[in-house]
């Protein structure tokens, strides 16, 4: 037997070569092997990025073409340094620095060495790629921002990091992916499938010609358009008026849960995000820290809703039938509570019920109406769950699950969130200022935009979101369905007609607007900071929620102001201008457009409050911008309102 062990040998060796050259011939010559070929080179064309267009079909973003220089850097060979960054613009430390990266990243594999090339650096270019061996041009497309609106909306491009690659093998290192917005939320969507085609390269490490004749070339998919449901006109007017202030606006169709307008301010174009100064504009942008227009404040501003909470404690108390529309309460100038007392605007002796409580926005009403919820049953403690999960069913104090690409919680306490504070008793005179919106009550702009529907539309609403037509596809289940709140569409009615009279007779008298019966709900918010341990008031907030008009509502709208004074001063006023604007396309009410573009609080932010009438002590009640400035926005004003001039 050991005369044949050698012969044995060979022979099984001999199998497993011939078994190995079989399967590299056979089985491995499909296009998945081609890309760990060192000798087949990989050139990708990236698709055509789908265009957006807003609600009327008016495009917002189409694409411009870009050139990028690509390198190879194992195949780079000796060059005059210089004549290339005098070419790509760049000094010689950068060249270094992008040469280390690229080589970190891979010898033998292509990545970006310098982006976004003009069309005229890439002409100039072009004439002399032959004499740098290792690098070549890409072709690709940039977006291109029609308007300079909808910076939060819209988002932006950016280039792919190390950990998107490791987690989406489609991407590779210099790839552009939607980095905020609608771009980020539907990436996958716009972006298409890029094409690839393999050149073969002979022992030289020369290109001789496709790979097979092409036969695992592809070419790139096109993205799909998409339309959105923002109207544009719309976003520019609310983007104009919050102009010089720090707040957020959103406007939903209560019908369908369509974002009509979503504007963060301070905000900025869109358009010096895109190219070769996107990094430098970004890091002005990101270390901006005061203000912050990065920050979506429609979306993550977490802020206490005032007394437009008052209007979810009154419907809470009608499902549990603690109270009946025309029971009253006597108002004192406010609520005694133990020691404590909660001051109210109204004139001693007031004697409001649900309607006019909600007209006069009367604190004493709303502080009785909560502890009636609460102490229904005797237990605080389960009174305030049931508190809770009514108004979670409005889609407070958790996310919205939208298309939206970022967004916040906010917070609705229960008695898990209060068992620390109060281990053992509860009674529901320690969270009395939930009753009016501040305590420990937190909310987003277009949560309370979203509340602001499921009352116009008597106790349901759909998850508002931003798309509103993908090409060849239809909008998911969760946009379409209706979702209920806890409470019976029957006791909306009240409600709904305090919200009309605080336009027609109570807070918001004087911002009614001719022809439009709007209902609506102010809100004056405190606003509180700790600093060195020592509670500091600061300007008050300005928040205002509406819907119009009041049968068969077609808009419903949330407005917050940081350090606005108070709901009808700022908020109030920019929401019955918006919501002339949607429902009549021109505006009556050119008096109140006057107040809120002449008037600034860029010298309000985080300024203490002095505790004397406005206007004392350097406390300025009217900020007028100057002269230049406003004939600048009543310009910007006159295109928006008359596009074909």
């Amino acid at each position: 037997m050991r005369q044949f062990l050698l012969f044995i040998t060979i022979i099984v060796v001999g199998l497993i070569f011939i078994s190995r050259l079989f399967y590299l011939q056979v089985y491995t010559t499909g296009s998945h092997s081609l890309f760990a070929d060192n000798a087949i080179r990989k050139v990708y064309d990236y698709p055509k990025r789908g265009f957006v267009f807003d609600r009327n079909g008016k495009l917002l973003v189409s694409n411009q073409p870009s050139y990028d220089v690509m390198i190879i850097p194992r195949e780079v060979e000796e060059l005059d340094t210089i004549e290339f960054c005098n070419l790509l613009k760049i000094d010689k430390d950068k060249f270094l620095d992008k040469y280390k990266k690229a080589r970190h990243y891979s010898p033998r594999l292509p990545s970006v060495f310098v982006s976004h090339l003009s069309k005229e650096d890439y002409a100039v270019l072009q004439e002399k790629m032959r004499k740098f061996h290792g690098f070549y041009i890409q072709k690709r497309s940039l977006r291109h921002y029609e308007a300079n609106i909808g910076a939060n909306v819209l988002g932006d491009l950016g280039e792919v990091n190390n950990r998107t690659i490791e987690k989406d093998p489609y991407y590779r290192m210099g790839d552009l992916i939607g980095k905020q917005g609608i771009e980020a939320s539907y990436e996958k969507t716009l972006r298409g499938v890029k094409g690839i085609k393999f050149i073969q390269k002979d022992r030289f490490n020369r290109n001789i010609g496709p790979y097979k004749n092409g036969e695992f070339d592809t070419i790139p998919e096109p993205g799909k358009d998409i339309t959105i449901t923002i109207d544009s006109d719309l976003q520019a007017y609310g983007e104009l008026l919050m102009r010089n202030k720090r707040g957020g606006v959103i406007a939903i169709e209560p019908a369908t849960g369509e974002i009509l307008a979503m504007v963060a301010a301070p905000t900025y174009d869109p358009n010096i995000l895109v190219g070769r100064d996107r990094s430098k504009n970004f890091t002005k942008l990101y270390n901006d820290s005061i203000a912050k227009p990065l920050f979506n404040r429609s979306l993550q501003g977490v802020y206490a809703p005032g007394s437009p909470f008052k209007l979810m404690n009154a419907l809470i108390s009608l499902q549990e039938g603690v109270m009946t529309p025309k029971e009253t309460v006597t108002c004192y100038r406010g609520y005694h509570y133990g020691r404590s007392f909660m001051k109210c605007h109204c004139a001693s002796g007031t004697r409001n019920n649900m309607i006019s409580g909600i007209q006069h926005s009367c604190n004493a009403y709303f502080a009785t109406v909560y502890r009636k919820i609460l102490d229904k049953n005797g237990n605080a403690s389960k009174g305030i769950d049931v508190w809770s999960d009514h108004a979670k069913s409005f889609g407070l104090g958790k996310f919205l699950n939208n298309d939206l690409y970022v967004g916040q919680k906010g917070r609705i306490p229960n008695r898990e969130y209060y068992k620390y504070a109060y281990p053992k008793t509860f009674y529901s005179t320690y969270t009395v200022s939930n009753a009016i919106g501040q305590g420990e009550v937190a909310t987003t702009p277009i949560q309370l935009a979203n509340m602001a529907a499921a009352i116009a539309n008597r106790g349901y609403f759909y998850t508002p979101h931003i798309i509103k037509n993908i090409e060849d596809e239809t909008l998911p289940e969760q946009f379409t369905k209706p979702k209920y709140t806890t409470i019976d569409s029957k006791h909306f009615d009240p409600v709904v007609e305090g919200m009309h009279e605080v336009y027609k007779r109570g807070t918001a008298a004087s911002l009614q607007v001719k022809g439009i019966d709007i209902c609506g709900k102010t809100g004056t918010v405190e606003n509180f900071i700790k600093l060195d341990s020592v509670k500091m008031q600061l300007t008050d907030h300005s928040i205002f929620l509406a819907f119009a008009p009041k049968e068969n509502p077609k808009i419903a709208i949330s407005v917050f102001v940081e350090n606005g004074y108070w709901g009808s001063r700022y908020a109030g006023k920019i929401a019955s201008l918006m919501i002339e604007k949607h429902l009549k396309d021109s505006i009556t009410r050119t008096d109140l457009e006057t107040w809120i573009l002449k008037h600034s609080l860029e010298n309000e932010y985080a300024k203490p409050y002095s505790g004397k009438p406005f206007g004392i002590n350097g406390r300025s009640a009217f900020q007028v911008v100057d002269n230049e400035e406003y004939t600048e926005l009543r310009a910007l004003l006159e295109k928006i309102n008359n596009p074909e001039k």
